[in-house]
């Protein structure tokens, strides 16, 4: 069987990126890194890659794939990512009684927060 090792997200800026999704997910870039391809591992070993691939692609929205992130709490993760540069992305098609929080990362690559909250 298969499972996911790694999500590639396409970047322009790879040294802000990376600093960005180390930070968000607490992850660390595994050597080599280059200039146009960084993978990012849990900095605890669980949980699939993340690589940050520089190699420029139309934006589409909404997208076809976004990564959902798990909270807590998530009114506080969504602070703490916004302080990290990400943003809330506002639209009339959210439920009022959703679950998650659309943002943008730096380079408006959506992601969600979600509560997880037990």
């Amino acid at each position: 069987m298969s499972r996911v090792g790694s999500i590639v997200v396409r970047v322009e800026d790879i040294a802000s990126q990376t600093r960005f999704w180390s930070a968000a997910l607490d992850y660390v870039a595994r050597e080599p890194a280059s200039t146009d391809f960084v993978v990012l591992r849990p900095r605890n070993g669980a949980g699939p890659n993340i690589s940050l691939d520089a190699l420029p692609s139309e934006r589409v929205l909404p997208p076809r794939m976004h990564l959902d992130l798990y909270a807590r709490d998530r009114a506080a993760e969504v602070r703490r990512l916004t302080a990290l540069g990400a943003r809330e992305v506002h639209g009339d098609r959210r439920p009022a009684d959703a679950d998650y929080i659309i943002m943008e990362d730096p380079e408006g690559s959506r992601f969600c927060v979600v509560d997880a909250a037990d």
